[in-house]
């Protein structure tokens, strides 16, 4: 990172704070967050920022204001505006008696988030709510939306005493790159001040995520939300342009709506409570790396073992020495991408089934590699899906008496469920999914190399596998095509899956 664009003492000037940690969340009423809890984060955000801005006032968060003042932190005020009309007469009562209560420490009353991008109420009653405020607190009021809401309900800016605009690159309909990002939301602040001329302008929302999917060219990543950090700073402090950045910590409990990167927008990890990076000092993307290196390492050391091993028991040693050239490719396959499936895992697994979907992508990212290298060592073929599914005797005597080959049909089986799950997910909902680009390939390369020294097969002898093909095929195309050329890691996915569906169009008949 380069120095910081600030000056000497200089603090950001505001950041989005929530207090939830773990399995904490506002989706549940009964949740309530203890003031220790408050106190501690506050403390922490005062040596980074001289205000906070929150979004309810339940659960606990009307204690804030109260926190802040004793660390010296202005408070914008935020008041939860949604469908349920009694619970936001609720925020609005209990915001403005606080409003009333710390009239030096609120800075400014935000009522409503995004609620016309959410379609749950009508911008007449969003207005009928802000003018009630009004007429108690003597602080400015204000409502926050995405940008583009704005430019579609310009009437609302009557009713209001300053425009709160959300930016957020990476959430374009056409996701900004990081390197353009603060060029991106000068442009648009531009664009809207441009629209409402002589109004005051108040960026209420920016930042950039720290992990999950990209979208388009949009890459999140701790070095690139500390780049569209530095970049955002020193642009808009050139412009004086007022801003809040989302946000202080982590909130994990986004990821229910968001996918992984819904909970990696915090400047600060959660858990621990750290700081993802610092002005002048080195920030990397795979700080472990030295460790996956050496697990890839180890992995690809396996996996000749294993090769090796089989080919012992091989009756060709000519063919042995030649089958060392598709075991190297397989140990450089899987044990480049080893430790990436690692820590992809512990970032994206979020609840039971996103444990299992994890486990399962390690499982045939390890089991896979170390199969077909045994297979290429014994010189075996691998059967068909009917040979093992169906309930011929063939089917029953593989099952028995040829255990390694019967690992690989299983091994190939379990990869097409995943492939074609995650194949379907991305054709047909894809925006909050991460994609599997490492497991994948560490489970379908052995497999497609496995493939290549045999004649294809008739493609009506090896009927599932051929039906799995024609699915794969045509969801890599629409999800290259949907996800944009920029977006590697959906190249790199969709080329697992045109390499799977290679590998079953070659598959040989059944026996039965």
């Amino acid at each position: 990172m380069p120095p910081s664009p600030l000056a000497q003492g200089e603090r950001l000037q505001c950041v989005s704070y929530a207090p939830f940690r773990d399995q904490q969340t506002p989706l549940d009423f009964s949740t309530r967050i203890d003031a220790a809890q408050i106190d501690d984060d506050l403390s922490r955000l005062a040596k980074l920022t001289d205000c906070i801005r929150i979004y309810s006032v339940d659960v606990g968060l009307d204690q804030v204001p109260a926190i802040a003042e004793r660390h010296g932190l202005k408070v914008l005020l935020g008041l939860w505006v949604s469908n349920r009309r009694d619970r936001t007469e609720w925020q609005i009562k209990t915001g403005v008696a606080l409003a009333k209560r710390f009239p030096d420490t609120i800075q400014s009353v935000i009522v409503g988030n995004e609620v016309l991008l959410r379609g749950e109420v009508t911008a007449e009653t969003l207005a009928g709510y802000i003018r009630d405020v009004k007429t108690q607190v003597r602080q400015p009021v204000t409502y926050a939306d995405v940008w583009e809401f704005w430019i579609r309900n310009a009437n609302l800016a009557q009713d209001v005493d300053f425009i709160t605009i959300h930016i957020l690159p990476f959430w374009e309909d056409h996701p900004i790159p990081a390197r353009h990002a603060a060029d991106h939301i000068v442009s648009i602040y531009g664009h809207v001040a441009a629209a409402f001329p002589g109004r005051k302008l108040l960026i209420g929302e920016v930042g950039w995520p720290s992990a999950g999917r990209m979208r388009e060219g949009a890459l999140p990543s701790p070095a690139s939300q500390a780049l569209v950090m530095h970049d955002l700073l020193a642009r808009t402090k050139a412009g004086n342009i007022q801003l809040n950045v989302i946000e202080a910590f982590d909130q994990p409990w986004k990821r229910l709506l968001e996918g992984t990167v819904g909970g990696h927008w915090g400047l600060i990890t959660n858990p621990p409570r750290r700081f993802k990076f610092a002005w002048g000092q080195s920030v990397s993307n795979h700080p472990h790396w030295p460790w996956q290196a050496l697990g890839g390492v180890l992995f690809a050391a396996l996996i000749f073992g294993a090769a090796g091993m089989a080919s012992r028991r091989g009756d060709d040693p000519e063919l042995s020495r030649r089958a060392w050239t598709p075991v190297a490719a397989i140990a450089v396959a899987a044990g480049a991408t080893f430790g990436w499936t690692i820590e992809n895992a512990l970032v994206e697994s979020l609840g039971w089934s996103g444990l299992l979907r994890s486990s399962a992508l390690i499982a045939i990212a390890v089991c896979a590699p170390l199969t077909c290298a045994a297979a290429i060592g014994s010189q075996i073929r691998p059967a068909a899906f009917a040979d093992l599914l169906c309930a011929s005797d063939d089917a029953g005597e593989l099952r028995r008496s040829d255990p390694l080959r019967t690992a690989l049909v299983v091994l190939l089986v379990a990869t097409t469920i995943v492939a074609l799950q995650a194949a379907l997910s991305f054709a047909f909902n894809a925006r909050y999914l991460d994609f599997p680009f490492a497991p994948l390939t560490a489970a379908v390369v052995p497999f497609l190399i496995l493939s290549l020294p045999r004649p294809t097969a008739s493609l009506f002898q090896a009927k599932a596998e051929t039906a799995a093909a024609a699915i794969l095929v045509p969801s890599a195309a629409y999800i290259a095509w949907h996800e944009g050329l920029a977006n590697w890691q959906s190249l790199w996915f969709c080329a697992t899956l045109l390499g799977l569906a290679i590998t079953l169009a070659r598959a040989s008949g059944a026996r039965g």
